[in-house]
């Protein structure tokens, strides 16, 4: 095992409006202090039992139109490793593509999978 998963990360338009209609399918606390995210308007989070859903703006968001391949579904993992750069080398060997190396002090990084999605592997 390479990673934890931290969370689910949805691209939106209104990260709060978001995050608070799932609360209201699926319970839980939106906005919940955790130490592993920085709260504001372009970040939210709904912690439920046993999985976390976070909701992040993207700017002139264009949703998905199912089943449209012009306009897929949006949506990233978040995966917690205690060891980043161990477990760049691992995804990298498992067929992953770094897709941001901008900055290597951030507690992230983020890769495509083999078809091209992306997620992030995260610093514990």
């Amino acid at each position: 095992m390479i990673a934890k998963l931290q969370c689910v990360v949805l691209d939106c338009a209104d990260p709060v409006g978001l995050s608070r209609f799932y609360r209201a399918l699926l319970g839980g606390v939106v906005n919940r202090p955790d130490p592993r995210w920085s709260l504001d308007d372009s970040w939210a989070t709904l912690h439920t039992e046993g999985l976390v859903l976070a909701f992040q703006r993207v700017e002139n968001h264009r949703p998905p139109r199912w089943p449209d391949p012009a306009r897929p579904q949006q949506f990233h993992l978040d995966l917690e490793v205690a060891d980043l750069d161990r477990a760049q080398e691992e995804v990298l060997a498992l067929g992953a593509s770094l897709l941001d190396e901008s900055d290597e002090q951030r507690s992230w990084r983020v890769f495509a999978d083999p078809a091209g999605h992306p997620f992030c592997l995260v610093r514990h």
